[in-house]
């Protein structure tokens, strides 16, 4: 009742092939490495775009100065 022995995996791996095909299973194979890679790409893109950004926008200075201003109205939105 413990783990399965290669012989087990071997059968299964037979198996498996018979029912879906060597052609099928490259197919799968194929398209979770593309989507494994895009998967990377991704996270290298969103982890990359981020300083890029922060550093692109100017910093705002506070200069000390009040601006005083009087509502002459009130709307109503």
């Amino acid at each position: 009742m413990g783990s399965f022995s290669i012989w087990h995996w071997l059968i299964v791996l037979v198996i498996v092939m018979l029912i879906f095909g060597t052609k099928k299973l490259r197919n799968v194979g194929q398209d979770l490495g593309g989507a494994v890679k895009g998967f990377k790409d991704g996270m290298k893109d969103a982890s990359g775009g981020d300083k890029p950004a922060d550093a692109a926008q100017p910093t705002q200075q506070v200069s000390g100065q009040t601006i005083d201003v009087e509502v002459k109205e009130k709307t109503k939105s």
